[in-house]
């Protein structure tokens, strides 16, 4: 018994220790975004400001328009997650419900590309884009987004488990496929209809490179970008980067903290059946 609770200990200080390891740049972003210009570029370096001023973040609100570049980033990652939830559910109903030659063969098709770093398709995806004329939208910017092979694999495990029965029942009582996937298995989905959504948008969120590209005007760009136009070459802007960098940083932690429950149930229901 006394080992148990002590490897417990020990495994409770190492977890904290590591939590601490992994958020002090976020801590230090923050002790920055909080110190005076002098206090940051002083020799000697240090962690506790000495006198807490709001300049920095008045500096990132006035030299750059981040106000608009956080509604961008909001409608592009809102949108695309929203899309999301409906091809994945649908892709999902359809390889766990329905029965048809090659089924199995195209799932493994669709998670394969999981594999495939998103760099590859890079270039490709831009010349379709750009053929489409969808340079400086909000399509163009959310529209790689739309679909998830991840979310698939997710959605697809999660309905692995009901029960035949149930849609048997139902079809039997006169309900279509698609009364039964609205009105029946997406009420009861919403622990990874959920985790899908918060997931989906705290990644697009935290975007920088494919936002970039196909944005050129600047009413355009998301707030990962927007955050590159304080990065002047003689460093007098640390405290502004930082106090940008929190800013962005908020709602995506406010988001993992009331929802991080959501996320972990949605995860696990369902991964022991395939």
């Amino acid at each position: 018994m006394f080992k148990r609770s002590y490897s417990s200990v020990l495994f409770q200080l190492f977890a904290i220790c590591l939590g601490l390891v992994i958020i002090f740049p976020i801590i230090y972003a923050l002790c920055i975004s909080l110190m005076e210009a002098s206090q940051i570029l002083s020799v000697t370096p240090t962690i506790i400001p000495r006198k807490i001023t709001f300049d920095s973040y008045k500096q990132a609100m006035t030299l750059t328009t981040i106000g608009r570049y956080m509604i961008n980033s909001f409608i592009i990652a809102g949108t695309s997650s929203a899309i999301r939830i409906i091809t994945a559910s649908m892709a999902a109903f359809a390889f766990a419900f329905f029965t048809f030659k090659g089924r199995d063969a195209l799932f493994m098709m669709c998670v394969g590309t999981i594999m495939i770093p998103a760099d590859v398709v890079l270039v490709t995806n831009y010349k379709t884009v750009a053929q489409l004329g969808l340079i400086n939208t909000y399509l163009g910017a959310m529209i790689v987004f739309f679909v998830s092979a991840l979310n698939i694999f997710m959605m697809r495990q999660y309905f692995l488990t009901f029960s035949k029965s149930l849609k048997e029942a139902a079809f039997i009582d006169g309900c279509s496929n698609f009364r039964f996937f609205v009105q029946i298995l997406l009420p009861t989905a919403k622990p990874v209809i959920a985790t899908v959504f918060i997931s989906a948008f705290i990644g697009t969120w935290n975007t920088y490179l494919w936002p970039m590209l196909v944005t050129n005007d600047n009413s355009m760009r998301t707030v990962q970008v927007g955050i590159t136009m304080l990065n002047f070459p003689d460093g007098t802007v640390y405290g502004p980067i930082m106090a940008a960098s929190i800013l962005v940083l908020l709602p995506s932690l406010f988001i993992f903290i009331f929802f991080q429950k959501r996320i972990v149930s949605g995860m696990m229901v369902g991964s022991v059946k395939g």
